[in-house]
């Protein structure tokens, strides 16, 4: 079976294509540096001089291969003090300089970008491959199942296409003329693609592994004493055996584990589906859907999802809080995300926002990606540089403005530091490659207006208005002095405002009539924000509420299947759903 693998979803550079890609094949192999690993100054020697491409896109290419390689948390997070302590680009090319990744399967990664050039505007990120993104108004769900299967069996086609492109690349030149070996070393590197097993419900294993031993060594032609495969044995094997992946999306929504809800709200949550494969799917595998999912608020922390991949697709006004550890986090689907809020915990890789529209995205990333996306907000903390994809508009950045209890811990658990930050520095890519600030905010530019920084007097934090246990008190890393000097001076306007009220020295009807007066204005207020919606959403009903130090009223959940679900709020309309 072939697995998902990260994209950029963007047509590459015809620089990046079959063509140039043998030759990059055949010259990493002969020069010193580049082989079994390719050094940064290497890659960059032969992205920029050999195939002229910016240096800034070599590096995404780069940086963004790092992040798939599994690094213990503790060497991501000494990579992060090692960057936050070069003040200048001097010293940040140093560090890059010591950055390595493996040559072949750098070279797969880049083959695989060509992905995107087969109907990028009809792909979706859901799938391992980009799969069908439905343009019918209301397909039901069979209808929508159907094409995404079908879709999914045309990139299969595609793969088993170009196998013999792929084994191309990982053969070494000369025995490429003559149609002869090719090493298991080598042969190792399709890890990035495909895995499998011998059997139904058997361990999944690297492709390596299972062509090694059992009935699929004799049908490859595996030589122990070589340790190499005969090319068209080998190539006429993968072509047999290659299935589609059976822990992907369709799969999950056929047999996933529907996750249990606290209360489900008739009407506007009957179309909604939340499920998982958690229990059955291999590491890298495990995903977590929602879908439909309208009008709700929703909130999550457990322990049985940290570590999957969580795709959200087609919600709408709705308030969804994921509090725990994500490997992967793509917004996906047909119409995508509408007027939603989103606040995660720690993403190893990526968020992707893709096709949504007035979303609101709240998270630690190791990357955060925008594609085809129209007045959406991002409050990050993030090491890497924010991409913004062809055919955003109106996309802005604020620094990441929220905590709870246990947010440092989970940050940890995934290597990522507050230092560096560079929430406020986007690339973005064009149709023509890297643009420039100057190009992405002036009218005139190809991208114009596509994104924006939010001003301080714009900015107010986010309170996350949930209890849980945990030693996390404060933003972490803090806010950056404007933002800080800005959220003061909003505190400081408030204590004004009581002073003076206070020194007015109303009496008793004075004070009814005044506190009646600011209680209909604040009511009109969140009427005409939606805030309101919010609010009401926060708290489930049919809970005993318990009365906290604080002297709020709380309530605490438990799934039904002993998941933790976490809620706190007051009010009199309440429209819930914890999964």
């Amino acid at each position: 079976l072939f697995k998902y693998t990260s994209f950029l979803f963007v047509a590459p550079s015809s620089k990046l294509s079959l063509h140039y890609l043998r030759k990059m094949a055949t010259y990493v192999r002969t020069r010193d540096g580049c082989f079994p690993v390719l050094g940064w100054p290497m890659w960059r020697h032969i992205a920029c001089g050999k195939l002229q491409l910016p240096e800034d896109l070599a590096w995404l290419y780069f940086e963004t291969f790092d992040l798939l390689v599994g690094y213990v948390p503790e060497k991501r997070l000494e990579w992060a003090e090692s960057l936050s302590q070069c003040t200048s680009k001097s010293e940040l090319d140093q560090q890059r300089n010591k950055l390595s990744v493996d040559t072949l399967q750098f070279v797969l990664f880049l083959f695989i970008q060509q992905l995107n050039r087969v109907s990028l505007r009809s792909s979706s990120i859901v799938e391992e491959w980009p799969s069908h993104r439905t343009r019918s108004a209301s397909p039901c769900p069979s209808e929508r199942e159907g094409k995404t299967s079908s879709q999914n069996k045309a990139h299969l086609s595609f793969v088993n296409g170009h196998l013999a492109e792929i084994l191309e690349l990982l053969v070494e030149p000369s025995q490429l003329l003559c149609a002869g070996q090719i090493s298991v070393e080598a042969v190792r590197s399709l890890s990035l693609l495909l895995e499998g097993s011998v059997g139904q419900g058997r361990a999944v294993q690297p492709v390596h592994r299972l062509l090694t031993k059992g009935p699929l060594q004799t049908e490859a032609g595996y030589c122990t004493k070589s340790r190499s495969f005969p090319l068209r044995k080998l190539l006429l094997c993968l072509q047999q055996n290659l299935s589609l992946n059976p822990f992907g999306i369709t799969a999950c929504l056929h047999s996933g584990k529907k996750l249990a809800w606290a209360q489900q709200v008739e009407g506007a949550m009957k179309r909604a589906k939340i499920a998982r494969n958690t229990h059955t799917a291999p590491p890298g595998s495990k995903i977590v859907l929602m879908s439909q999912v309208l009008k709700q608020t929703l909130a999550k922390t457990s322990e049985k999802l940290t570590g999957t991949n969580m795709k959200i697709h087609r919600c709408a006004e709705s308030f969804i809080y994921l509090l725990l550890c994500f490997v992967f986090f793509p917004t996906w689907g047909s119409f995508f995300c509408r007027d939603c809020t989103i606040v995660l915990g720690p993403v190893e890789t990526a968020v992707h926002v893709h096709s949504s529209q007035n979303v609101k995205v709240v998270c630690v990333a190791g990357r955060v990606v925008f594609g085809a996306s129209s007045h959406c907000a991002a409050f990050i903390l993030t090491p890497t540089r924010p991409l913004l994809l062809p055919g955003n508009a109106d996309i802005s950045f604020g620094p990441f403005h929220t905590f709870y209890p246990s947010l440092e811990d989970h940050m940890a658990s995934v290597g990522l530091a507050v230092v560096p930050n560079v929430w406020d520095q986007p690339l973005v890519l064009g149709a023509d490659g890297v643009l420039n600030a100057s190009q992405c905010n002036s009218a005139h530019g190809p991208e114009p207006g596509s994104y924006r920084l939010i001003p301080p007097a714009e900015f107010h934090a986010l309170v996350v208005p949930f209890q849980m246990d945990g030693d996390t008190c404060e933003i972490p890393g803090g806010l950056p002095p404007l933002y800080q000097e800005a959220v003061e001076a909003k505190k400081r306007r408030i204590q004004n405002w009581q002073r003076t009220v206070s020194e007015t020295r109303l009496n008793k009807e004075q004070r009814r009539q005044f506190q009646a007066l600011v209680e209909m204005k604040f009511h009109e207020w969140l009427l005409e924000t939606g805030h309101r919606k919010e609010l009401d959403s926060l708290s489930p009903p049919l809970l005993a509420p318990q009365n906290n130090p604080n002297g709020q009223h709380t309530s605490s959940l438990k799934a039904a299947n002993g998941d933790s679900v976490i809620a706190n709020g007051q009010t009199k309309e309440p429209s819930t759903a914890a999964c």
